[in-house]
């Protein structure tokens, strides 16, 4: 489930995923490795990084994990007056993150004919270091 919001003209941007029933192993499994990926690069995300440099972030973790193939989209973008801004934080972005910036963490992994997986939230790149916007739970949401 993707989410957009609007406060004071600036945008927000967030998604989760949701099993309809009970996940099976395999669904969690997934999910841990996305979760994780989110997780480190949220934390890991800084002023001065490259956009291709920031993607790694999320992305070499997803590979060594062995779902490499199935990360087919960047880590995010920059978030403002439009959903959609720079910087790009993708495999072959090459702007620098600037202070101030606030942009998505927003790996995933897709399966034909399976699903997928996406955890996305809002980063502010402080000069001291990432601050997470968003306050919303990273466990897998499951509906009965």
């Amino acid at each position: 489930m993707d989410f957009g919001a609007a406060s004071g003209g600036y945008c927000a941007d967030v998604t989760r995923t949701v099993v309809v029933g009970k996940a099976s192993d395999e669904q969690r499994a997934v999910y841990e490795v996305v979760r994780q990926a989110n997780e480190l690069a949220a934390v890991e995300v800084r002023v001065g990084l490259r956009g291709r440099e920031a993607d790694a972030l999320a992305r070499d973790y997803i590979e060594r994990c062995g779902f490499g193939e199935e990360f087919g989209h960047g880590l995010g973008h920059g978030l403002g007056i439009e959903v959609h801004e720079a910087p790009r934080l993708a495999r072959t972005a090459d702007g620098v993150l600037s202070p101030g910036a606030v942009v998505t963490i927003e790996p995933g992994i897709y399966r034909p004919g399976w699903g997928g997986v996406r955890i996305e939230d809002d980063v502010h790149l402080a000069a001291e270091g990432p601050e997470l916007l968003t306050q919303f739970t990273h466990e897998l949401l499951e509906l009965a």
